[in-house]
Protein backbone atom coordinates (compact mmCIF):
# COMPACT_ATOMS: atom_id res chain seq x y z
CA UNK A 1 0.00 0.00 0.00
CA UNK A 2 1.26 3.29 -1.14
CA UNK A 3 1.65 6.44 1.95
CA UNK A 4 -1.22 8.22 0.20
CA UNK A 5 -3.21 5.11 0.42
CA UNK A 6 -2.56 4.38 4.04
CA UNK A 7 -3.04 8.08 4.97
CA UNK A 8 -6.62 8.04 4.30
CA UNK A 9 -6.65 5.05 5.67
CA UNK A 10 -5.86 6.63 8.63
CA UNK A 11 -8.15 9.66 8.05
CA UNK A 12 -10.89 7.62 7.87
CA UNK A 13 -9.91 6.14 10.78
CA UNK A 14 -10.03 9.86 12.48
CA UNK A 15 -12.99 10.68 10.80
CA UNK A 16 -14.86 7.41 12.04
CA UNK A 17 -16.62 6.15 8.35
CA UNK A 18 -15.07 4.79 5.70
CA UNK A 19 -16.35 6.38 2.27
CA UNK A 20 -18.56 4.51 0.06
CA UNK A 21 -18.17 6.52 -2.46
CA UNK A 22 -14.71 6.57 -3.51
CA UNK A 23 -14.81 9.34 -5.76
CA UNK A 24 -16.26 11.52 -3.70
CA UNK A 25 -13.98 11.06 -1.24
CA UNK A 26 -10.74 11.48 -3.77
CA UNK A 27 -12.76 14.32 -5.14
CA UNK A 28 -12.37 16.71 -1.87
CA UNK A 29 -8.83 15.32 -1.21
CA UNK A 30 -7.83 16.76 -4.57
CA UNK A 31 -6.39 20.33 -4.80
CA UNK A 32 -7.29 22.60 -7.99
CA UNK A 33 -3.35 22.18 -8.31
CA UNK A 34 -3.65 18.19 -9.41
CA UNK A 35 -7.06 18.60 -11.43
CA UNK A 36 -7.00 16.71 -14.80
CA UNK A 37 -9.69 16.06 -17.57
CA UNK A 38 -11.18 13.31 -15.40
CA UNK A 39 -9.90 14.18 -12.70
CA UNK A 40 -12.25 16.89 -10.72
CA UNK A 41 -10.85 19.21 -7.69
CA UNK A 42 -12.51 20.42 -5.03
CA UNK A 43 -13.15 23.42 -4.92
CA UNK A 44 -16.94 22.95 -5.48
CA UNK A 45 -16.92 21.11 -2.27
CA UNK A 46 -14.94 23.60 -0.47
CA UNK A 47 -17.59 25.75 -1.30
CA UNK A 48 -20.77 23.65 0.08
CA UNK A 49 -18.51 22.60 2.88
CA UNK A 50 -18.47 26.37 4.35
CA UNK A 51 -21.77 26.23 4.54
CA UNK A 52 -22.57 22.86 6.37
CA UNK A 53 -19.72 24.22 8.55
CA UNK A 54 -21.84 27.65 9.90
CA UNK A 55 -25.14 25.46 9.91
CA UNK A 56 -23.47 23.03 12.17
CA UNK A 57 -21.60 25.43 14.43
CA UNK A 58 -24.47 28.06 14.35
CA UNK A 59 -26.56 25.14 15.69
CA UNK A 60 -24.70 24.74 18.52
CA UNK A 61 -23.43 28.08 19.74
CA UNK A 62 -27.43 28.59 19.73
CA UNK A 63 -27.90 25.41 21.13
CA UNK A 64 -25.31 25.89 23.86
CA UNK A 65 -25.88 29.32 24.62
CA UNK A 66 -28.99 30.88 25.90
CA UNK A 67 -27.55 34.31 27.17
CA UNK A 68 -25.00 34.99 23.94
CA UNK A 69 -26.04 38.24 21.97
CA UNK A 70 -25.99 37.84 18.27
CA UNK A 71 -22.98 40.12 17.89
CA UNK A 72 -21.13 37.52 20.42
CA UNK A 73 -22.76 34.22 18.62
CA UNK A 74 -21.20 36.16 15.13
CA UNK A 75 -17.90 36.74 16.64
CA UNK A 76 -17.90 33.35 17.94
CA UNK A 77 -19.53 31.82 14.68
CA UNK A 78 -16.39 33.49 12.93
CA UNK A 79 -14.29 32.28 15.35
CA UNK A 80 -14.73 28.68 15.07
CA UNK A 81 -15.26 28.37 10.77
CA UNK A 82 -12.64 30.59 9.50
CA UNK A 83 -9.46 29.30 7.76
CA UNK A 84 -7.37 28.80 10.84
CA UNK A 85 -9.67 27.03 12.76
CA UNK A 86 -10.46 24.37 9.35
CA UNK A 87 -6.24 24.28 9.21
CA UNK A 88 -6.29 23.54 13.23
CA UNK A 89 -8.70 20.47 12.68
CA UNK A 90 -7.20 19.53 9.81
CA UNK A 91 -3.91 19.13 11.13
CA UNK A 92 -5.58 17.01 13.70
CA UNK A 93 -7.02 14.40 11.39
CA UNK A 94 -3.69 14.05 9.45
CA UNK A 95 -5.57 15.90 6.09
CA UNK A 96 -2.25 17.00 4.45
CA UNK A 97 -0.98 13.74 3.85
CA UNK A 98 -3.91 12.19 2.19
CA UNK A 99 -4.30 15.37 -0.01
CA UNK A 100 -3.56 14.55 -3.63
CA UNK A 101 -1.15 17.16 -4.92
CA UNK A 102 1.59 17.62 -7.70
CA UNK A 103 5.16 16.50 -6.81
CA UNK A 104 5.89 20.04 -7.14
CA UNK A 105 3.34 21.46 -4.80
CA UNK A 106 4.54 18.93 -2.30
CA UNK A 107 7.95 20.21 -2.39
CA UNK A 108 7.49 23.33 -2.05
CA UNK A 109 5.71 22.47 1.48
CA UNK A 110 1.82 22.80 0.28
CA UNK A 111 0.27 19.91 2.55
CA UNK A 112 1.17 21.59 5.06
CA UNK A 113 0.17 25.09 4.46
CA UNK A 114 -2.99 26.36 6.40
CA UNK A 115 -5.02 27.61 3.58
CA UNK A 116 -4.80 24.47 1.77
CA UNK A 117 -5.68 22.49 4.41
CA UNK A 118 -8.68 24.49 5.43
CA UNK A 119 -9.75 24.43 2.00
CA UNK A 120 -9.88 20.62 2.27
CA UNK A 121 -11.20 20.29 5.58
CA UNK A 122 -14.13 22.45 4.34
CA UNK A 123 -14.46 19.96 1.37
CA UNK A 124 -14.09 17.08 3.44
CA UNK A 125 -17.49 18.22 5.39
CA UNK A 126 -19.02 18.72 1.82
CA UNK A 127 -18.24 15.08 1.23
CA UNK A 128 -19.46 13.56 4.63
CA UNK A 129 -22.89 15.70 4.18
CA UNK A 130 -23.23 14.59 0.71
CA UNK A 131 -23.18 10.72 1.63
CA UNK A 132 -24.28 10.71 5.08
CA UNK A 133 -27.02 13.71 5.37
CA UNK A 134 -26.80 16.38 7.49
CA UNK A 135 -27.73 14.87 10.95
CA UNK A 136 -24.91 12.35 10.60
CA UNK A 137 -22.40 14.48 9.09
CA UNK A 138 -22.84 17.22 11.89
CA UNK A 139 -22.11 14.58 14.51
CA UNK A 140 -18.87 13.96 12.79
CA UNK A 141 -18.35 17.59 12.71
CA UNK A 142 -18.89 18.31 15.80
CA UNK A 143 -16.50 16.14 17.65
CA UNK A 144 -13.73 16.89 15.72
CA UNK A 145 -14.43 20.37 16.59
CA UNK A 146 -15.21 19.97 20.26
CA UNK A 147 -11.53 21.19 21.83
CA UNK A 148 -12.42 24.87 19.78
CA UNK A 149 -15.75 24.71 21.03
CA UNK A 150 -14.63 23.80 24.88
CA UNK A 151 -12.21 26.63 24.73
CA UNK A 152 -13.35 29.61 26.81
CA UNK A 153 -14.15 32.45 24.38
CA UNK A 154 -12.83 35.66 24.48
CA UNK A 155 -13.66 37.66 21.43
CA UNK A 156 -10.05 39.57 21.37
CA UNK A 157 -8.80 36.40 20.92
CA UNK A 158 -11.23 34.99 18.65
CA UNK A 159 -11.38 37.90 16.21
CA UNK A 160 -8.85 40.73 17.26
CA UNK A 161 -8.86 42.59 13.86
CA UNK A 162 -12.37 42.65 13.78
CA UNK A 163 -12.45 43.63 17.56
CA UNK A 164 -9.72 46.61 16.64
CA UNK A 165 -11.48 47.84 14.10
CA UNK A 166 -14.54 48.48 16.11
CA UNK A 167 -12.67 49.93 18.64
CA UNK A 168 -11.19 52.09 16.33
CA UNK A 169 -14.57 52.99 15.33
CA UNK A 170 -16.55 53.37 18.55
CA UNK A 171 -12.85 56.30 19.06
CA UNK A 172 -13.77 57.80 16.43
CA UNK A 173 -10.35 56.37 14.81
CA UNK A 174 -9.49 55.67 10.87
CA UNK A 175 -9.40 52.08 10.41
CA UNK A 176 -6.40 49.94 11.18
CA UNK A 177 -3.57 49.73 8.38
CA UNK A 178 -1.91 46.55 7.87
CA UNK A 179 1.67 46.31 6.42
CA UNK A 180 3.66 43.97 5.24
CA UNK A 181 7.50 44.27 6.23
CA UNK A 182 9.41 41.71 4.99
CA UNK A 183 9.39 38.10 3.91
CA UNK A 184 11.91 35.63 5.02
CA UNK A 185 12.76 32.10 4.81
CA UNK A 186 12.64 29.50 1.67
CA UNK A 187 10.17 29.83 -0.19
CA UNK A 188 7.75 26.57 0.78
CA UNK A 189 8.33 27.91 4.33
CA UNK A 190 7.92 32.12 4.48
CA UNK A 191 7.72 34.15 7.37
CA UNK A 192 6.32 37.39 7.05
CA UNK A 193 6.79 40.57 9.65
CA UNK A 194 4.14 43.15 9.23
CA UNK A 195 3.09 45.81 11.24
CA UNK A 196 -0.44 47.17 12.29
CA UNK A 197 -1.36 50.70 13.06
CA UNK A 198 -4.41 53.00 14.39
CA UNK A 199 -4.28 56.61 13.56
CA UNK A 200 -2.60 58.28 16.83
CA UNK A 201 -0.72 55.62 18.28
CA UNK A 202 2.68 53.38 17.56
CA UNK A 203 2.11 50.72 15.66
CA UNK A 204 2.66 47.05 16.38
CA UNK A 205 4.42 44.42 15.00
CA UNK A 206 4.30 40.98 14.83
CA UNK A 207 5.47 37.63 12.89
CA UNK A 208 3.80 34.42 11.03
CA UNK A 209 3.88 31.92 8.51
CA UNK A 210 1.46 33.60 6.71
CA UNK A 211 0.01 36.67 6.43
CA UNK A 212 -3.38 36.76 7.97
CA UNK A 213 -1.82 34.82 11.36
CA UNK A 214 0.49 37.52 11.61
CA UNK A 215 -1.95 40.55 11.26
CA UNK A 216 -4.01 38.73 13.77
CA UNK A 217 -1.06 38.37 16.47
CA UNK A 218 -0.33 41.98 15.56
CA UNK A 219 -3.97 43.04 15.97
CA UNK A 220 -4.38 41.45 19.41
CA UNK A 221 -0.91 43.38 20.96
CA UNK A 222 -2.05 46.72 19.59
CA UNK A 223 -5.75 45.87 20.94
CA UNK A 224 -4.74 45.04 23.89
CA UNK A 225 -2.05 48.13 24.59
CA UNK A 226 -4.84 50.49 23.54
CA UNK A 227 -7.27 48.63 25.73
CA UNK A 228 -4.81 49.04 28.60
CA UNK A 229 -4.07 52.52 28.30
CA UNK A 230 -7.75 54.21 27.93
Amino acid sequence: MNRRATAIDTLEARLGHVFADRELIERALTHASARGPRREDNERLEFLGDRVLGLVMASALVGGDGEASVGDLTKRLHGLTNGEACARVAQDIGLGEALRLPAGETKRGARALATVLGDACEALIAALYLELGLDEAAKIVLRLWAPLLAEPHDADTVDPKTVLQEWAAANGRKPPVYRVLEQTGPAHAPTFTLEVSVEGDAPEVASAGAVRVAEKAAALALLRRLKSST
